[in-house]
């Protein structure tokens, strides 16, 4: 039992000291560093700037709290008129975004269309088609020649009988 209460060597836990950032009277430390010019100037040239921005965004907020102040009654006055003109407005603008949509939509679906038809025959499609116009000129030439020849005969025969 009087193992027990004491400390096994595998149970011990070890917990690093810290560090101090100042000794006793206030003196900085051996591992504490006074600020470079660099970060003085730095700040220096800061303060006034962030001043300056502090500054400005206060008199915004008080800007806009005053014409909120002033146009809500006129909000309240003419909502009749306003609702319904933002109504139209935001059908307008949901209308023209949702035709550039479709229209977006339907060139990359005819873009993807003719790269599988290329892909699919291996030429252009403007090759492809003038191929298909010469084909078909030759034969509306050979079926104008039949039919040519089939007349003549047919006014051969005629003229015989």
């Amino acid at each position: 039992m009087a193992d027990r209460d004491r400390p096994q060597p595998h149970q011990l836990q070890v917990h690093p000291q810290q560090q101090h950032r100042y000794e006793v009277g206030g003196k900085p430390g051996p591992t504490q560093k006074s600020p470079t010019t660099s970060q003085i100037l730095a700040i220096v040239t800061l303060l006034p700037v962030s001043g300056t921005l502090l500054c400005l965004a206060g008199v915004i907020l008080a800007g806009t709290l005053i014409s909120l102040a002033v146009a809500t009654p006129l909000f309240v006055i003419f909502s009749p008129i306003l609702v319904p003109a933002l109504i139209l407005i935001g059908g307008t603008t949901t209308a023209f975004l949702t035709s550039g949509a479709f229209g977006l939509t339907g060139l990359s679906s005819l873009s993807w269309v003719l790269n599988s038809f290329r892909k699919s025959t291996g030429k252009e499609p403007l090759d492809y088609a003038m191929q298909r116009m010469q084909e078909a000129t030759v034969q509306v030439g050979e079926k104008t020649r039949q039919v040519g020849e089939t007349i003549k005969s047919k006014a051969q025969e005629a003229g015989r009988t």
